[in-house]
């Protein structure tokens, strides 16, 4: 399974352990590959170093993202898409779809209403936890 983790899951993750955004990413680093882009990595790293996140996640998860971006598979956009309302979210969109993804994870509304996007689910975490447990 190859899918794409929207930043917002990183960070909800990262600031509450054992919520579903966490138990959805972990989830995905034992069941999925990872797929990043340029621009999705570079989100991530800039937002987890930003003063007022960097002081509420702990140093241990921060590394634990890098050290997923650095495993991640580093896919090239080829074909750029406009088509979210919030056209920060379309790098989420190009990856999926330059990266052939088979889920994009995301709990951001703007995301969430364009599912499935040229037939790849966007899921919220509460959906995929309860797809994996089955």
């Amino acid at each position: 399974m190859r899918i794409v983790v929207d930043t917002n899951v990183f960070v909800s993750a990262a600031l509450k352990d054992k919520s579903l955004p966490s138990i959805a990413l972990h989830l995905t680093t034992q069941r999925a590959v990872l797929l990043k882009s340029v621009a999705t990595e570079k989100q991530l790293l800039e937002v987890i170093a930003r003063p007022y996140l960097a002081s509420l996640i702990a140093a241990a998860t921060s590394d634990w993202f890098k050290q997923l971006m650095a495993k991640a598979e580093l896919v090239s956009i080829t074909e750029k898409i406009a088509a979210c309302r919030d056209t920060t979210d379309d790098k989420f969109l190009e990856l999926a779809v330059n990266g052939h993804a088979d889920f994009i994870l995301t709990g951001d509304a703007d995301l969430l209403v364009l599912n499935p996007f040229r037939g790849i689910p966007i899921v919220a975490p509460a959906t995929f936890v309860q797809g994996a447990s089955r």
